[in-house]
């Protein structure tokens, strides 16, 4: 939630995996990205092509995730500096924010290196991404986020979902007090941003809306699997403009 005075201002911000993804998300009315790649798992770091084809491509503010690989958010040194680097990389792409966020093994924020890494990012936003929903005191992590000056923190309110977490997000934008900006995410569509605005005043909000595509191979072999058990290797992710245009009209009050 940006606060300009007292006024919220809305935002939609769409995670895309795609050069296709981000042109239907912008075409459709998203007011930034959050480029990344492998959002079925949560998402990883984008390809440096990746990126400068949506940053040609699209010219709405792209916020980068910058995470080495899926699973947990305490990083070896080798994982860190991969980190660092990459948001230099970025920076250096034309990139307006970075999404990222280290933790401790004992659930706590690593101050220290977060505060390396605030540094790297000097001159982009800087958004703390859902490490923030597995931390062990979610009051107290706000708090250091500030003092970081972290701009927003991506969160579902610790839940499996937003709709679930509805109660700590409420209390954590009271917590803000309009220092930082409180990301709604996770499960979001435009019903739930309908609710969430209603019962407890949200006003900016992260979604993907995607879809399952089918893809275009004719011949199939449907014996061997390359990644996840259970994943077909001939449906693809893709952003639903009709969605993200819906969830846009619903936040600006226009449906």
């Amino acid at each position: 939630m940006k606060i300009m005075g007292k006024k919220m201002v809305s935002k939609l911000e769409v995670c895309v995996d795609s050069v296709e993804s981000a042109v239907i998300a912008q075409k459709a009315g998203a007011d930034c990205l959050e480029v990344c790649a492998n959002l079925i798992i949560g998402g990883t770091t984008p390809g440096v092509s990746q990126f400068k084809q949506i940053r040609k491509a699209c010219d709405i503010k792209l916020n980068v995730l910058v995470r080495p690989r899926a699973g947990d958010f305490l990083y070896t040194d080798a994982e860190f500096q991969m980190i660092r680097e990459d948001i230099e990389m970025f920076r250096e792409l034309g990139a307006d924010g970075i999404v990222c966020g280290c933790l401790c093994g004992d659930g706590s924020l690593d101050l220290g290196r977060m505060k390396e890494l605030r540094e790297c990012a000097d001159g982009l936003k800087f958004t703390l991404h859902r490490a923030f929903d597995v931390c062990r005191d979610a009051k107290r992590t706000l708090q250091e986020a500030i003092s970081l000056q972290v701009d927003t923190i991506l969160t579902s309110g610790q839940a499996c979902d937003c709709m679930a977490g509805k109660e700590l997000l409420k209390e954590l934008m009271v917590c803000a007090d309009g220092q930082i900006e409180i990301l709604v995410g996770s499960g979001v569509n435009a019903e739930v941003i309908r609710r969430l605005k209603e019962e407890i005043h949200a006003s900016s909000f992260h979604m993907s809306g995607k879809r399952k595509i089918e893809s275009g191979m004719v011949y199939r072999n449907e014996h061997v699997h390359m990644g996840l058990p259970g994943l077909s290797e001939f449906e693809l992710f893709r952003t639903d403009g009709e969605e993200i245009l819906r969830a846009g009209m619903i936040l600006r009050g226009q449906a």
